[in-house]
């Protein structure tokens, strides 16, 4: 899989930019603020419908303008696809696949895949537990991509349910009673992507201390390990998951109408990332910390490749983070995937792995170099 055409209007500080690539490796080299993360932030959006540097939509599009629309043509075996996106800040956003719009903008997932590294992943590690439910549950979309549909439905429930939990104190008899039904949604949809979640966790795991290994000169084993707030057992189907989920919201209801907020559910799991005995996040070096960020990413990306379809790779300015050694053993890694996209400030960055077309990124204009 590799995206064959890159096409922005208004997005980011691009009005326009039409950008042919090719498989194999692309470097976009340039100064902080130029405008090269912007790139491989519109590639990362047109897989993801999300962006790995805010949290919403607002900043993707220029100053001045109403929208933006990224497009990009995917080709998988030798098979091309045209997405595209309209961001429209305030609204719903549009999205049309080979040039026929589609009922959801969720509809376009799946289509393309990536797996992206940057600064930012270091959250992983050291970051709040949000920061890892949404590095798995994107997970979760690229491999099967209608549980977009199950997370959004999930977040929908928990929103009205919190809503109502809110206004208890206020809320008649008959109100109270709803929660019955909210609890019953919750456990339902909390169960179907918790199971989802345990699965892939389990078949992650030995490709984390792969690539861990691979990565770090350290003896350490990096694990990955599901913690959920609920007793599970040994429930692994989403019925039986429903089922603890049910329990526990009983349980807990008197805490969750005395403090106004769901406790219950897949919205207050984590992931715990471990090297050898202990949690990585507080024990880990700064080096450590980034190996297990980089094999946490690496394992997601041969998952990815063992379903079929590898997943375009995209190292923005991840280099300049990491030590020799390190920068050395990613970019061997890397270096025979079917499409590569780096970014870099000075292109001393950039290991001598990877070599392949390089463009220079200046005030919003991408030229070509090599």
């Amino acid at each position: 899989m590799y995206i064959a055409h890159l096409s922005l209007t208004d997005f980011r500080n691009y009005a326009g930019v039409e950008l042919p690539l090719e498989p194999g490796v692309t470097v976009f080299v340039g100064q902080n603020g130029q405008g090269k993360t912007n790139l491989v932030e519109a590639v990362g959006y047109l897989a993801t419908l999300g962006s790995h540097r805010v949290p919403n939509d607002g900043p993707l599009v220029r100053s001045g303008a109403t929208r933006s629309i990224v497009r990009g043509d995917v080709v998988r075996d030798g098979r091309h696809a045209l997405i595209e996106i309209e961001i429209t800040p305030g609204r719903s956003n549009r999205a049309r696949l080979n040039r026929a719009p589609v009922s959801r903008t969720r509809d376009v997932l799946g289509v393309l895949r990536t797996v992206l590294f940057a600064p930012e992943d270091l959250a992983l590690v050291k970051g709040d537990p949000d920061t890892r439910r949404r590095f798995l549950d994107e997970l979760l979309v690229a491999r099967t991509p209608r549980l977009a549909g199950v997370r959004q439905d999930y977040e929908r429930v928990l929103r009205q349910r919190n809503t109502l939990l809110k206004t208890a104190a206020q809320a008649s008899a008959g109100a109270l009673r709803t929660l019955d039904a909210w609890d019953a949604h919750l456990a339902r949809l909390g169960g179907e992507l918790l199971a989802a979640r345990l699965a892939t966790v389990e078949v992650l795991q030995p490709l984390v201390a792969k690539a861990y290994a691979h990565v770090s000169p350290a003896q350490e084993e990096a694990r990955i390990d599901y913690r959920s707030g609920v007793e599970l057992g040994d429930a692994t189907t989403a019925a039986a998951l429903a089922d603890k989920l049910t329990d526990a919201l009983a349980e807990r209801r008197s805490d969750e109408l005395r403090r106004g907020v769901s406790l219950v559910g897949p919205h207050r799991d984590d992931l715990l990332l471990s090297l050898g005995e202990f949690p990585a996040k507080g024990y880990a070096s700064h080096g450590e910390s980034w190996s297990m960020a980089l094999a946490v990413r690496l394992a997601a990306y041969d998952l990815l490749c063992g379903d079929g379809g590898e997943p375009v790779l995209i190292l923005d300015d991840v280099f300049a983070e990491l030590d020799s050694a390190r920068r050395s053993r990613l970019a061997t890694l890397v270096a025979g995937a079917e499409q590569v996209l780096v970014t870099a400030a000075v292109p001393e960055d950039v290991p001598p792995q990877l070599t392949g077309v390089r463009h220079v990124v200046a005030e919003g204009e991408v030229r070509r170099v090599g």
